[in-house]
């Protein structure tokens, strides 16, 4: 009997292989589970990109629907969602939206900010990336969506695009501005 098996076995093993493969190609990288989902949003205390003296902390979340957008200036996939974050996202009433600015060099960052815009209300200096490790940050760009609890409610991993604004997260947003 294992005279008839062994010849199989290779195609066996090819076909196992292949099914896991084929299973692996279909997942979105955009998805990966966050186990901060529904959580209080991790304590931090950061310098404003704009002023090294004046720290924010957690605090800023509190009372409104908040996006957080954590980018680099030498973050190419950055560069391409900026100008939705410019036409879109930043012109949305009713929405705070901060930066988190990654492992950048200062200078760097605020001169990327002036030449292509800034649509942040507020962007904050990780320079050590200490604080993106908190939030679970894998690289740039990653955008969160905390309600008015400070409560994280949904993370994109990857640059935003226009259909991943208007039918995922803009709905999301007005869903928790409605919220108690």
């Amino acid at each position: 009997m294992l005279k008839h098996i062994r010849p199989l076995l290779p195609l066996v093993i090819f076909v196992f292989i292949a099914v896991f493969l084929w299973k692996g190609l279909r997942l979105a990288p955009a998805e990966v589970p966050s186990p901060l989902i529904g959580k209080p949003v991790p304590a931090f205390s950061l310098p404003s990109l704009f002023n090294l003296q004046q720290n924010y902390d957690q605090k800023i979340f509190n009372g409104e629907v908040s996006v957080f957008n954590v980018w680099s200036s030498t973050c190419s996939a950055c560069a391409a969602e900026h100008d939705l974050l410019m036409d879109s996202v930043a012109h949305t009433q009713h929405i705070a939206f901060y930066g988190l600015d990654y492992r950048d060099d200062t200078e760097a960052a605020k001169a990327w900010l002036k030449h292509y815009g800034n649509p942040y209300h507020l962007v904050l200096a990780d320079v050590s990336g200490d604080a993106a490790i908190d939030w679970g940050v894998y690289g740039t760009p990653e955008t969160f969506i905390i309600d008015k609890h400070a409560h994280i409610r949904y993370r994109q991993i990857g640059a935003i695009d226009r259909d991943t604004w208007q039918h995922v997260l803009l709905p999301l947003i007005e869903q928790l501005q409605h919220e108690q």
